[in-house]
């Protein structure tokens, strides 16, 4: 649906930045917005970067899906079009940084958290770490304010206080030689609510005690934080505008039930229905070239304790584009449903190695899926699902061997950051010529390979496979450690889109024979 279209929005917003990573900003963002949805604000929430992981501690957090807002991945118009069409009907929204707020990709700090700041036109809350340091953060403090004059830092939240006078002069001296002042202070905790493993945070599926540990981390920012001046800062945020004249937005409006997604298109209007709850209808936008298929289209999605990596903005876009979405489980489902593409995307195939390892039915109905056409597009720990083995902890575990190719995990990373693939070869999804930004991050390594894999990525930023290559071919299947964002790659959803249509009018040709 092609129309101009103007966005503005006063919803109230603030960005959690910090010194480093590590600093603290998931657990204060985790605990302001346990606060806030206590006392009854509708809440939106925001990651700055690729990060997953944090992403859906928040959404837990929240109670809502939790979008990226990445600026290398995707640009500035689609970053405004994203965060005022997800925010739109919120009374707060939150935006968690990440790593230290001028932290970028070159000296310059391109694509920062200060930068992300400053285009969405929103007040900063700096977490500072206290630990063994006093009197010198006053000087940091001062640092940071002086260093980009454009980004307007609120407040400052002290983490890690070892106690009163630890806290006092520190404190003061923020506020004796800064124009900022302190909103908080939390103490060190004695125990470790959101324990870290080799990718970070514990995904939040995993966790034991998920609603606990956030409730937890409520209880002491409430304790600890003037949080009515974090919100009254937030409120103070200047009115966000988009003028948008130069391409046109779809809108797709759905209901989800359980696997059943109910879906009915309608022209953009001016005031959006709110973005998101999972049991609301919510409203997205996204600019696609490919055109709706003449019937909903089934794309498998596996998702449980092993596959848990998607950004909610590529299941808005493949169901905007006409598709009806189903999840599997490859732990505990014995056959692949009745579907015309599959989508596996990262996660934790290597924590969760014994219970995908025995369950070779399914491994056996995804083989024979991909025999015979069967649309699959896997990333990262996809990837590994579709290979020979993984091993871990010094032992190895068959996985499906549907692509001839092995993996390792190791105990540091391999590969973490952005990438930059050119398509080099002919493949289901993708024309030749293509460039394409993504993210990787895994601890996995390649231990062998058929050196007659078709590998169709070039890798002019990344380490991708091998290197120099990413992107394996094998039938219809493309499996890659290359992460893709639909905002960033509307290729991706049209590529996907268009082999799921082309392998179910085959069956249907089939079927008719």
């Amino acid at each position: 649906m092609i129309n101009d279209k103007f966005m503005s929005s006063t919803v109230a917003r603030v960005v959690i930045a910090g010194l480093r990573g590590g600093s603290g900003k998931t657990t204060l963002s985790l605990g302001l917005v346990k606060v806030f949805k206590d006392t009854g604000l509708k809440l939106s929430v925001f990651k700055k970067g690729p990060d997953y992981i944090d992403a859906g501690w928040l959404a837990s957090a929240a109670d809502t899906n939790c979008y990226n807002l990445d600026p290398y991945l995707f640009t500035d118009k689609k970053i405004l079009q994203s965060f005022l069409s997800h925010s739109h009907g919120a009374d707060y929204a939150l935006i968690e940084g990440n790593r230290g707020i001028y932290d970028g990709m070159d000296v310059e700090g391109t694509y920062s958290t200060a930068e992300l700041a400053k285009l969405l036109k929103s007040p900063v809350i700096l977490i500072v770490d206290c630990t063994k340091v006093t009197r010198t953060l006053a000087a940091i403090v001062q640092g940071v304010i002086a260093f980009d004059p454009e980004v307007d830092l609120k407040g400052i939240i002290l983490n890690n206080i070892s106690g009163r006078r630890h806290e006092s002069v520190i404190r003061g001296a923020i506020e004796k030689y800064t124009p900022v002042k302190v909103l908080g202070a939390i103490q060190k905790l004695k125990d470790e609510r959101f324990p870290e493993r080799h990718m970070g945070l514990t995904p939040h599926h995993e966790h034991p005690e998920v609603l606990k540990s956030i409730e937890v981390m409520g209880r002491i920012v409430r304790d600890a934080v003037e949080y009515e001046k974090v919100l009254d800062i937030a409120r103070g945020a200047p009115e966000l505008q988009l003028t948008d004249k130069s391409c046109g937005l779809r809108v797709a409006s759905y209901e989800l039930n359980d696997k059943n997604i109910t879906r009915s298109s309608q022209p953009a209007t001016r005031n959006p229905q709110p973005a998101t709850r999972s049991s609301q209808p919510a409203t997205v936008f996204y600019s696609l070239n490919s055109q709706p298929a003449t019937r909903s289209l089934k794309i498998g999605i596996i998702k449980d304790m092993a596959f848990q990596f998607y950004y909610p903005d590529n299941f808005e876009a493949l169901r905007s584009a006409g598709a009806e979405l189903i999840e599997i489980s490859a732990i505990t489902e014995e056959s692949l449903p009745d579907i015309d593409a599959l989508y596996i995307g990262g996660g934790f195939p290597e924590t969760n190695a014994i219970t995908l390892s025995e369950n070779k039915k399914f491994m056996a109905s995804l083989r024979q899926a991909v025999e015979q056409g069967l649309p699959v597009y896997a990333e990262c720990g996809g990837l590994m699902y579709l290979g020979r083995e993984i091993e871990f902890q010094e032992k190895s575990y068959p996985m499906t061997a549907i692509l001839p190719i092995s993996f390792r995990m190791e105990t540091s990373p391999v590969a973490h950051g952005y990438t930059m693939v050119e398509v080099k070869e002919d493949n289901p999804y993708f024309q030749k010529g293509t460039s394409l930004k993504g993210h990787e991050f895994h601890y996995s390594r390649v231990m062998d390979y058929d050196s007659n894999l078709k590998m169709v990525f070039a890798m002019n930023r990344g380490k991708g496979i091998d290197g120099k290559s990413d992107g394996i071919v094998y039938r219809n299947v493309l499996a890659t450690y290359t992460h893709l964002h639909a905002l960033g790659s509307p290729e991706w959803v049209e590529g996907m889109i268009r082999a799921a249509h082309n392998h179910a009018q085959s069956r249907r040709r089939l079927s008719s024979v």
